[in-house]
């Protein structure tokens, strides 16, 4: 499983494991206050939290300036899902030992509130990871624009990102843009963008339009591969490995910066040039 959906939100599931870090991290330390008549450390745990994901942000957009260089505003387009984890937790737990540090009867409860959160994600995240570590790919007999059929990973030796869109998805149409020029600057990286629900006919002239090879194009009319993935939304981007092995995904729109960082797990990721206003207007 990716992704949850929600009515019309969907979480990936590293985000639904943050959240409910933070719900037990709230409930121990309330629990934890209570038993002592000490004060609650609701609010001090949620300034944290957001405190900790700026601080991730920072990091992240540090981390790829030269990627926003070109569009700023993407900066704040927190949709990219750019977050670094260590930096994030650094912050938090600084300011959680500040608070402490200046509020003595606090910190029995801010230091259990923060154990009980970090063990719950850290045991949380292992076992989804345990889960996903080394599952292959669906076994779902893909076509091509001919209507043949195409079998994944094939004989490609190459590692694969495995793009999932849709013509009608608005965000999958942003992100075409940013998933070819980095399909040419990474030859050895095998790229396949994977339509779902849709026929070749249906999506010709789309595709005919966009700049994406008819080779790279492949076709799931009844959805197989995001369902047997637990992929809730489009867009979503998956990494393989060159035997056919899940090494991570992407739950929405791709940046520049977001897919760089994604490409680390292939360890040949270069830094990606932002797609200008005039190859993205196509997309658009």
């Amino acid at each position: 499983m990716l992704s949850f959906g929600f009515g019309p939100f969907v979480l990936a599931i590293n985000h639904l494991i943050m959240l409910a870090a933070l719900a037990i991290a709230l409930a121990s330390g309330w629990w934890l206050a209570r038993r002592r008549a000490a004060p609650n450390p609701e609010a001090i745990l949620f300034r944290g939290f957001l405190l900790g994901l700026l601080g991730a942000r920072v990091a992240f957009v540090a981390s790829y300036a030269h990627q926003y260089l070109a569009t700023p505003w993407q900066i704040i387009d927190l949709r990219d899902g750019g977050f670094l984890l260590m930096p994030g937790l650094l912050v938090l737990a600084a300011y959680l030992a500040w608070r402490g540090w200046r509020d003595a009867p606090s910190r029995v409860p801010l230091t259990a509130a923060m154990a009980a959160g970090l063990v719950f994600w850290g045991a949380a995240h292992w076992a989804v990871d345990q889960h996903q570590a080394g599952q292959p790919m669906p076994s779902t007999v893909l076509h091509d624009a001919l209507g043949d059929p195409v079998a994944l990973p094939g004989t490609d030796s190459r590692p694969m990102v495995v793009n999932l869109w849709a013509s009608w998805c608005p965000p999958c149409r942003r992100e075409l843009p940013v998933l070819l020029q980095a399909q040419a600057q990474h030859p050895d990286i095998r790229f396949v963008f994977l339509n779902q629900g849709e026929l070749p006919q249906t999506v010709s002239n789309f595709v005919a339009t966009t700049g994406l090879a008819p080779s790279h194009v492949l076709y799931d009319p009844d959805s197989q591969w995001g369902r047997q993935l637990g992929a809730a939304a489009l867009p979503t981007t998956l990494f393989y490995s060159a035997s056919g092995h899940l090494l991570g995904s992407h739950l929405g729109e791709l940046s520049a910066a977001s897919l760089a960082d994604g490409l680390k797990v292939f360890g040949s990721a270069t830094p990606l040039q932002s797609a200008s206003k005039e190859e993205a207007s196509p997309f658009e």
